[in-house]
């Protein structure tokens, strides 16, 4: 078993835009509540219906959003002049549509997480380790964590933990369980910087090489309520 802490907590309301840094949150069956729960459908003819991420367009990284009150409630977007819209603002399509340079339509629905309703946990040795195997920063936000966490482990360790891993953060038990949880496979979203202005293929390469193209674990919620920063973390791999 290994301990530590809540280093930080993360929620991105919208997919694939820039999120917000909290200081507490609640968890439940949808994973952190509130993450991902809107998104952004792409309207071009060979894509029609499908969700947009970074991965067909990394200019959704100069758009942030937050939420201003509850996170059952409408998320607030900015754009990348700074300007605050409401998701409700029946203007805010044609605002990304003209920014993005594709037709968009905007959809709520919860667990629009890649792998469903889960949460992504990363750890803050292994980010460091990382850095240090690489000889640059290498910024969280990359990775589009839920939880970071301070932990005891050896870096790299949770590469390794399979079914049946959990971990009692606060009130909240995670365990990796279902489909698609445990070590979290990397897509190319992460070798681009988090405002999207400039591309590190190196980082993608490395840890294909070096890593398998594992960082973080895909968790799901099995016991809900609220995390705080600087609760404590028990973590028992499988």
């Amino acid at each position: 078993m290994f301990s530590g802490s809540v280093a930080q907590l993360h929620r991105w309301p919208v997919k694939s835009l820039r999120g917000e840094q909290v200081g507490a949150a609640p968890f439940d069956d949808r994973g952190m509540v509130g993450d991902r729960a809107h998104a952004l459908i792409d309207l071009r003819p060979k894509r029609q219906g499908k969700r947009l991420t970074v991965r067909q367009n990394q200019e959704l990284l100069s758009w942030r959003s937050a939420y201003r009150g509850s996170p059952e409630e409408s998320p607030t977007l900015y754009g990348p002049d700074g300007q605050a819209w409401s998701w409700r603002d029946p203007a805010l399509p044609a605002a990304l549509s003209d920014s993005l340079g594709l037709p968009v339509e905007l959809r709520t629905e919860d667990g629009q997480q890649d792998r469903g309703p889960t949460v992504h946990v990363t750890i803050e040795t292994s980010r460091l380790a990382l850095e240090n195997e690489l000889g640059a920063g290498v910024e969280l936000d990359r990775f589009r964590p839920n939880l970071h966490l301070r932990l005891d482990a050896p870096a790299f360790a949770e590469q390794e933990w399979g079914e049946g891993t959990t971990f009692t953060v606060g009130d909240v038990i995670l365990e990796v369980v279902g489909d698609r949880a445990g070590p979290c496979v990397r897509c190319a979203v992460p070798s681009w910087d988090p405002a999207g202005r400039e591309r590190w293929p190196k980082l993608q390469t490395w840890l294909i090489e070096q890593h398998g193209n594992k960082f973080g674990l895909i968790m799901r919620v099995t016991r809900p309520g609220v995390i705080r920063a600087g609760d404590a973390v028990w973590a028992q791999p499988q």
